[in-house]
């Protein structure tokens, strides 16, 4: 499986700057957070997505990479409802 990559649009790259740059100046402190919520992954798929979410948010925002922390929550399919359905009864037709 390929890592995970993110296309960013050059107006939200420009936006956030432009935030990030406004919160930096009026003395905010801030840790930028990325959440998954996805199945159980192997270690290994683990290390990879929050390898790839932190170069893409890094290199999109031009924030240092190691200011970002990434958590992985595993869902199971009876978590989960997609278009007001339980992901479980979707999956059994």
């Amino acid at each position: 499986m390929k890592a995970y990559k993110f296309v960013w649009s050059k107006f939200v790259i420009i936006k956030l700057s432009i935030l990030i740059t406004k919160l930096k100046q009026k003395g905010w402190f801030f840790v930028p957070t990325i959440f998954f919520y996805g199945p159980e992954l192997e270690k290994d798929k683990k290390r990879e997505l929050i390898e790839s979410f932190t170069e893409s948010a890094s290199k999109a925002t031009g924030i240092d990479k190691s200011a970002f922390v990434v958590y992985l929550r595993s869902s199971s399919p009876e978590n989960v409802g997609v278009g007001g359905k339980l992901l479980t009864d979707i999956q059994q037709k």
